[in-house]
């Protein structure tokens, strides 16, 4: 039987679902309908259920959700209950700033090494993190095999630099560098981020906002 293809909207759902999740936990909150989900999150008890369904669903009428039980299955479905080996292209402002501040363990995720063309030598490191010259980049790998990418390069690299990561096996690509990868490299999941746009949402609903004044 053909696995169920699930919305690319219900699987951008799923982050949500967890922050919040976690936050019941933190509350101390052990057990939660799905009408109330729903109102933390400003959805429909029944987009709730229907999000969880494709899932296979993780209540049970009258009861509700086990929140922990939840938190757990939504992390295996995400893919953050393992440690998922990353490495980062590029250690400019952006990269720099990653490494020292995002908190890539909440994600699953751990960044093994970065790269960058202006290293020299050994023993360059970034918050514990031991940074190679780009030209290193295969035999790293190699003795590394990531995961995942996070592509943080000036863009007329990155294409260039998704094939050379492609041909060494890289497995799926956070990318920053302001090209849309997922165009022209479908073979591997990417994730194209992109701060302007984010952005310019805010600004036409800044636009909306000020309208209804």
């Amino acid at each position: 039987m053909p696995e169920k293809k699930i919305s690319t909207a219900v699987i951008r759902r799923m982050p949500k679902y967890y922050k919040y999740v976690n936050q019941l936990l933190d509350s101390g909150i052990t057990r939660i309908s799905s009408s109330k989900l729903a109102e933390m999150m400003g959805l429909t008890a029944s987009q709730v259920r229907q999000d969880f369904n494709c899932f296979g669903g993780f209540g049970q009428q009258g009861y509700g959700y086990n929140v922990e039980f939840l938190r757990d299955e939504i992390a295996n479905i995400l893919n953050i209950n393992k440690k998922n080996k990353a490495i980062i292209i590029g250690v400019g402002n952006l990269g720099r700033t990653l490494i020292n501040n995002f908190n890539f363990s909440a994600c699953g995720v751990q960044i093994v090494c970065g790269f960058d063309v202006n290293v020299e030598g050994h023993g360059n490191t970034i918050n514990n993190v031991p940074i190679y010259n780009v030209s290193e980049l295969e035999t790293v790998m190699q003795n590394e095999v990531p995961d995942l990418a996070v592509l943080t390069l000036p863009k007329r690299l990155a294409k260039t630099m998704t094939a050379r990561l492609i041909e060494c096996g890289i497995k799926a690509i956070w990318n920053f560098t302001n090209v849309d990868l997922h165009l022209d490299f479908d073979c591997i999941p990417i994730e194209d981020v992109h701060f302007s746009e984010s952005l310019m949402t805010l600004t036409y609903r800044l636009k909306e906002k000020q309208n209804k004044k």
